[in-house]
This record gives structure tokens, sequence and C-alpha cells, in this order.
């Protein structure tokens, strides 16, 4: 029988959310809670749509022609899709089998289990956010301690995956070459796996989302980092031998 996931959304032409053009399936649930967060509808199960792997796949290779043509394929996202990685090491086996990319976007606060280690095993790219290195300043931003997300990070570049490295640049947050420099200094140690690092200019687009579902939105008056904050980040990294990506979401 096949896997069920619980789904929020569907992206057909995504263009942010790995190479090429993507089929983005973003799943419900999240073991964070972060202050910057553009997507908090997706934290809960509510209003989720339940699919089958078998329902998925069928829509996913409808889109088979552009993927070639652009070098993309599907991406889960979310959410955080490792919560339902029974569900994603299904769908991403059906993908494989025919040729479609895949790739992951996910938080790294799961645990290494036997249908995680199988999704990454079928996953071509994974993108992995890093919210914070130090662990008061993690809390603070998502309300969970990193410790669970290094040791991902460890155990995806162990395994061979090929790794994308994503940063929201949020002024008094992460925006600072001190950080910059610990992050890009913490990161040469998985220099072979990281094909890019990914910075995400900070925004407040999300903030209806968050007033909609009355929370309380923490960084009602920040503002986005500036166009030289960004380029000494740039810098900086480059400086440490990676690439570099700079997304406007």
């Amino acid at each position: 029988m096949a896997k069920k996931a619980f789904v929020h959304s569907v992206e057909t032409c995504g263009a942010l959310d790995g190479p090429g053009l993507r089929y983005v399936l973003f799943l419900c649930g999240c073991p964070f809670r972060c202050i910057f967060c553009h997507n908090p509808d997706t934290w809960s199960l509510q209003g989720a749509t339940e699919r089958t792997t078998d329902e998925v796949f069928s829509d996913i290779v409808k889109y088979e022609n552009f993927f070639k043509l652009s070098g993309g394929g599907a991406t889960l996202s979310g959410g955080e899709p490792l919560l339902q990685s029974e569900f994603a090491a299904e769908l991403f086996a059906k993908l494989k089998a025919c040729g479609i990319g895949t790739a992951l976007d996910t938080c790294g606060y799961v645990d290494i289990t036997d249908s995680v280690k199988e999704c990454l095993r079928l996953t071509d790219l994974v993108m992995l956010d890093i919210k914070h290195l130090d662990r008061v300043k993690h809390f603070e931003i998502t309300g969970k301690p990193c410790d669970k997300v290094l040791r991902f990070l460890n155990y995806t570049c162990e395994s061979g995956n090929k790794v994308r490295i994503r940063i929201v640049v949020v002024p008094s947050l992460t925006d600072s070459p001190v950080y910059f420099n610990a992050l890009a200094k913490y990161l040469t140690h998985y220099k072979s796996s990281i094909e890019l690092v990914e910075l995400l200019p900070y925004h407040d687009m999300g903030k209806a989302k968050w007033h909609a579902l009355g929370l309380e939105y923490k960084l009602e008056n920040t503002p986005s980092p500036s166009e030289d904050s960004l380029a000494g980040a740039e810098k900086i990294f480059e400086q440490y031998g990676f690439k570099t990506l700079r997304t406007k979401r």
C-alpha cells in the first residue's frame, strides 16, 4: 500500500528550491518555530490534504519534459519533509526509477532513522538550512538547540550527499562578519560535500500569515539586510573557498 503524507501545497514551476524548474511539494509539520518563518501555516497539520505517493508521483511526471529541458526535478519542502520520511523515501524511489532528479529542503532537526537514511540515499541534493551555529542563538530563533542539525550535517556529508547550505541573513541575528567568518570556518570541514552556500536575505512577506494566525511577529521592525552586508557575506564565504548564490524570495 502506498505511503501517505500530509500535504500543504504544491508549486509546479518553482525556480528557487534547487536547480532548474522544480515541482515543489510542501509538506505539513515542523519541529521549529523560526521567528522569521514565511510559511507558519505549514507548522501544524491543520488544513492539510492527505495524498499518497502514487497520487503525487502521477502529478509530478506530467512535468517531466520541463525537468529534462531545465535540469530540474522534484523538491520536498515544508514544514519539515523528513518528519514524513517513509513517504519521502517511497516517493523518491519512484522518481529515481524514472530518472527525475530529487532534492530535499530540510532544517535537519530529525533523528537519523532507517527511513531518513533511505530518503537521503535517494536524494540528489540536500538543501540544509543552518539557522545559527550558536546553541543559545539557535534556540532564540527556532525554539530548539542546534546539536541535532549539526549531527545531520555531519551524517549527510559523510554519506556522500551533495549539500547546499542555506542561510537566512537577518539583521541583528545572523548578519555580521564575525558570524559569517565563524560559520564559513566551521563549514570548511565539509567543503568537499558543499556545492554552494546560498544566502537568503530576510524579508517580512510572511508577516501577514502570522497576523492571520493570531501569532506575534517578533521581527516587526526588522529591515532587510543591506546590499553592502550581503556583498560582504559573499566575499567572506568565497575567501574560504565556497561558491555562493544570493536568492531573492
